[in-house]
């Protein structure tokens, strides 16, 4: 049974990426990079273009292309911090986008889970809360975990997993 329920996870993971990574591409016209470099500036930090790639996984030369890219659509802009230091942060249209990516993830996720009923929704966030806990313990990193999360719904009257994993974790 074991190997069974891991091949439908695995079937369900990547039918659930290519939907979410789908909306993202029509709705902004951007890569699954792009739509993670836009949700993670949407919280209001200006990052670096090191730090920014680190968050969604890349290399500081594939983030500083993909700001590149980013900044050509007007979605982002590099701003002047400290001496040569150059942080990078939304445009009024990256917020816009970012808004977008974020509701249509969230209209596609939410009606699959229109053929759960309200119980089997609920043992569903458990169990993923579990998993998403074993997850962190691989990946070690809640900002990259969470790159496409809309952090206000999973922070609406629970804890996020992720967020207490990291908490929790060691150092």
């Amino acid at each position: 049974m074991h190997e069974r329920v891991a091949n439908l996870l695995g079937a369900a993971a990547l039918a659930v990426t290519d939907r979410v990574l789908a909306g993202a591409r029509a709705n902004a016209g951007v890569s699954a990079s792009g739509a993670a470099a836009l949700v993670v500036a949407s919280t209001g930090h200006e990052l670096s273009v090191t730090e920014l790639g680190r968050r969604i996984g890349l290399s500081q030369s594939a983030a500083a292309r993909m700001v590149d890219s980013l900044e050509g659509k007007r979605l982002l802009e590099r701003r002047p911090r400290h001496g040569r230091e150059v942080a990078v942060g939304l445009t009024d249209e990256g917020h816009r986008v970012a808004r977008g990516l974020l509701d249509a993830r969230g209209t596609g996720l939410e009606s699959l889970l229109d053929a759960l009923s309200p119980a089997e929704q609920k043992q569903l966030g458990d169990l993923l809360s579990t998993l998403l806990t074993r997850i962190h313990q691989d990946v070690g990193n809640a900002d990259l975990l969470c790159r496409l999360c809309d952090r206000a719904s999973c922070t609406t009257d629970a804890v996020c997993p992720v967020g207490q994993a990291q908490r929790d974790g060691p150092g």
